[in-house]
């Protein structure tokens, strides 16, 4: 297995299993699987064999991925927490429709002792009541000026955005996971077709030795050194269609296809020689078109927001209220009354919460604008590590392909050699290894050289649009 592959590996496992940037989390209760390796399967399974491209993968995974569910989820929460920074902002109104019967002792309030000071003296009635009255009345109020709150609503903005931003990359990451698993589909399935051409081969070296040991040309050995070969390609055919058969449901898994679900792959991945591309193009696109590297910038935003916040604290805060309404001793009985306020509030102590409060958005400010430093450096290395991947791959694919030939010319001659009775078949079987060999060599290029173009499309960006069109080489 080569660098690459191992690589390329490496990063769906931890694509799996790790952290996914931005809104998707793992998922309560499942903490060792990431939301992307899985999916809500939709629709139920039919006797059809589904004819699946990988623009359908691509679009059904969009629509199914748990980790683009999560991620819609994420903005939703995000907006809403915009929301309620907003609402400190915005008018506050309300209703209140109150009947209220009330009996009220004078005494039990102090009263008893003034009762002498009235004119008639003792006359003074101690108890009221019971009496009642109706109330209808709006309430309105509204903050005028409160430079926590702005701030505060705009860090909320922010954050909404860098949650779009988010939301954007993990479809971005599931277009690389769904791509990556369809070329290892494809892969697979081309080791089946080669083990199942191997086995054929297989059984014609067998025929032709039972075949030359009946005409006396080859000795017995021959026919059972071919017949150990033809059991050893069975085998190998037999993994490898198991192996395709897993693979075909870890694709279903990714793309919330139903796993009963029998499909074929409609698309091909074929060799075509990489565009030349300046690295330097390259990373201005990168920077460009990344949606998690505009997401951290946003959250760079989100952080200054907050910060601004914390040090308006200590700023005095204007707001109004009033209320208008009817009040009387019945509905039929009343009359309007209102009241009116601006009232300003200057804080004076609250025992150092704004400067504690700085002091935690000063850090997360800081904390946001170093993994910006730290995105910007590692946007570079993924383009500039893709583009020797990409170079690499397809001179790998070429030297595989004329290995290929090479291997079935070896095998051709050595076939004719044994027939003629010039050698036994050893040199036979390892003819046949050899191009066993060089198409394995062949197929693991190939998936290689398509995997780093995506890696590629990853690096840039553009991995959602372009990785569709790689179906069938457009």
């Amino acid at each position: 297995m080569s660098q690459l592959r191992r690589t390329a590996l490496l990063l769906i496992a931890a694509l799996f299993v790790g952290s996914v940037s931005g809104s998707a989390q793992s998922i309560p209760g499942r903490s060792s699987q990431n939301p992307i390796s899985g999916s809500v399967p939709s629709g139920k399974a039919t006797p059809e064999v589904l004819s699946l491209t990988l623009s359908d993968a691509i679009d059904r995974a969009l629509r199914q991925n748990l980790g683009v569910l999560f991620g819609d989820d994420s903005v939703l929460s995000a907006r809403g927490e915009s929301w309620q920074e907003r609402s400190r902002l915005l008018p506050n109104l309300s209703a209140r429709m109150a009947e209220t019967a009330a009996q009220v002792d004078l005494a039990a309030q102090g009263f008893e002792k003034l009762a002498g000071h009235f004119p008639g003296g003792g006359g003074f009635p101690l108890v009221i009541g019971p009496f009642g009255y109706f109330d209808l009345r709006a309430y309105l109020s509204q903050s005028l000026f409160d430079a926590d709150a702005l701030h505060s609503q705009r860090a909320a903005q922010k954050n909404l955005t860098a949650e779009r931003f988010s939301y954007q990359d993990v479809r971005e990451l599931v277009a690389l996971v769904v791509g990556a698993t369809y070329i290892e589909t494809l892969s697979a399935s081309a080791r089946v077709d080669t083990a199942e051409a191997q086995v054929q081969t297989a059984q014609a070296l067998y025929d032709q030795a039972s075949d030359l040991r009946r005409t006396g040309v080859s000795a017995g050995i021959d026919v059972l050194r071919a017949q150990v070969q033809l059991q050893t390609r069975q085998q190998q055919l037999i993994a490898a269609r198991n192996a395709l058969a897993k693979q075909n449901l870890v694709l279903a898994r990714a793309i919330g296809l139903p796993l009963g679900q029998a499909f074929q792959l409609a698309d091909t991945l074929p060799y075509e020689p990489p565009a030349a591309s300046g690295v330097e193009d390259l990373l201005a696109r990168a920077l460009a078109s990344r949606a998690d590297f505009q997401s951290a910038q946003a959250h760079v935003d989100s952080a200054e927001e907050q910060r601004r916040a914390a040090a308006a604290e200590h700023l005095p805060a204007l707001t109004a209220n009033a209320d208008y309404g009817v009040i009387g001793p019945t509905p039929g009985q009343t009359h309007g009354t209102f009241t009116a306020a601006a009232a300003l509030r200057v804080p004076i102590f609250a025992g150092n919460k704004a400067h504690g409060d700085a002091l935690v958005a000063q850090a997360e400010f800081d904390r946001n604008r170093q993994q910006l430093d730290d995105l910007r450096a590692q946007i570079e290395q993924d383009v500039r590590t893709a583009t020797l991947d990409l170079q690499a791959a397809s001179e790998q694919v070429a030297v595989a392909r004329s290995n290929v030939d090479l291997a079935q010319q070896t095998l051709a001659q050595s076939r004719d050699r044994f027939s003629a009775g010039v050698t036994d078949n050893i040199e036979v079987v390892q003819a046949q290894e050899d191009v066993a060999r060089a198409n394995e060599s062949y197929i693991s290029s190939l998936h290689d050289f398509n995997l780093a173009r995506m890696q590629l499309a990853r690096a840039t960006g553009t991995a959602e649009k372009d990785i569709r069109q790689y179906g069938r080489g457009r």
